[in-house]
């Protein structure tokens, strides 16, 4: 919520706005790169977590490994957004 008060997403103005918040905005170089590294490694343990499932056999339990699958494609559609 931080980072959307002092981004636009124009095309034309989206970089200058991320250099904005970088560079005058205070600790809002932190910010950011909190936020990319933070759902960077949510994906990781997202993906490790799918990795311990196929090693374990979870696979097996068809309905909950279903639900798994349409949250993982759920939470990556979500990230483009």
């Amino acid at each position: 919520l931080f980072l959307a008060m002092h981004y636009t997403s124009d095309t034309t103005t989206a970089f200058s706005s991320v250099t904005h918040i970088c560079r005058d905005v205070n600790y809002g170089w932190v910010i950011r790169y909190l936020h990319a590294n933070g759902a960077s490694m949510f994906f990781i343990c997202l993906f490790i977590h799918v990795g311990r499932g196929l090693y374990y056999g979870s696979y097996m339990f068809l309905e909950t490994w279903n639900i798994g699958v349409v949250l993982l494609f759920t939470v990556m559609a979500t990230a483009f957004m």
